[in-house]
């Protein structure tokens, strides 16, 4: 059983997104219910509404009110990091990264551009790909981050397998954007890659 089946903060809130007409006994009750039966919050947010009617005390307000969750998180992440704001520690660019990138079902190759106080010019998604792989090229990159006038730059990409492990082709890449952004003076922080709940930051490899 997962973990947070027993977290008691964690069934605690999931009570409150459920309460609406439910008693407060009867709210703890179904979040319960839910937890286990699912296995994990993820699981019970990313449920169907016929698989979350399923459940005992599980009524339309209740399905509704799961199925915004997800929605609300994302939104919430993004906007930790706003245009204009500097960055405030690496957890906050991970979980924004999460939000954007995380469960797509194709490769997404992005740039988050910044200023030389590190404030957040913008995040470009500049090249898609496809379930297993996408292409990457330097030059665009190097454009794309003199147009916005970035002094630094994080690059990020998610996997759809889920798992944030690098790849040799990964460093390859890594290696090859420093390079040619270093010729404009524009420094790489950093290269996130995301998985399913996951980030990998090759700095922290020591692979920049």
């Amino acid at each position: 059983m997962d973990a947070v089946v027993t977290d008691p903060e964690c069934r605690a809130l999931l009570a409150r997104v459920l309460r609406g007409r439910l008693s407060r006994s009867a709210a703890t009750d179904v979040a319960t219910a839910l937890l286990t039966h699912f296995g994990s919050l993820r699981a019970v947010c990313d449920a169907g509404s016929p698989e979350l009617g399923g459940v005992d005390g599980v009524g339309k307000p209740q399905r509704e009110a799961l199925g915004a969750i997800p929605g609300l998180a994302r939104r919430y992440f993004e906007e930790g990091l706003s245009v204009g704001e500097a960055i405030r520690s690496p957890r906050d660019t991970e979980c924004f990264l999460l939000a954007r990138l995380a469960r797509l079902e194709h490769e997404l190759f992005a740039c988050l551009f910044l200023d030389n106080r590190h404030r957040v010019i913008k995040f470009d998604p500049l090249f898609r790909g496809t379930i297993d792989g996408t292409s990457v090229y330097p030059r665009e990159v190097v454009k794309e981050a003199l147009r916005s006038n970035a002094a630094a730059v994080i690059l990020a990409h998610n996997h759809p397998s889920g798992v944030a492990e690098p790849s040799d082709a990964d460093e390859r890449i890594t290696r090859r954007l420093k390079a040619a952004l270093e010729l404009v003076d524009i420094r790489v922080l950093d290269h996130l890659v995301v998985g399913d709940g996951e980030v990998t930051s090759l700095a922290r490899r020591g692979l920049l």
